[in-house]
């Protein structure tokens, strides 16, 4: 399968599940590769008919701003919905959320969710 993918989309949103966590906004961090089929934009180019993912990171760092809840989980399950409903041609999504202010406290370098769903 044909794959689109977006490295290091950093957002700030309201997430966690200890008190301190909801004073402030924090940053997640995403990695995802989107699986479609690239044969007719390859054969048209046409921006119109590929998975624009200039569109899939507008949508993604609005969708991300605007949410608020507690677990990682939550947020990476919302955004494979949102996904796969603004893009249709979305076959797989193999999305990773890291979540950097819980690495720093824990003393390590990452950690977080990761989730593939198809269609």
């Amino acid at each position: 399968m044909d794959r689109v993918f977006i490295e290091g989309l950093a957002v700030e949103t309201l997430i966690g599940i200890y008190a301190g966590e909801h004073a402030a906004r924090q940053p997640v961090v995403m990695d995802l590769e989107l699986g479609f089929d690239n044969a007719k934009p390859a054969a048209s180019g046409r921006i119109d008919d590929t998975l624009d993912y200039a569109a899939v990171v507008a949508a993604l760092k609005a969708f991300v701003a605007d949410f608020d809840c507690g677990l990682l989980e939550e947020l990476a399950e919302a955004c494979c919905a949102m996904l796969q409903r603004q893009f249709p041609a979305i076959r797989s999504i193999d999305l990773r959320l890291d979540k950097p202010a819980a690495s720093q406290a824990l003393g390590c370098r990452h950690v977080g969710v990761r989730v593939q769903r198809h269609a």
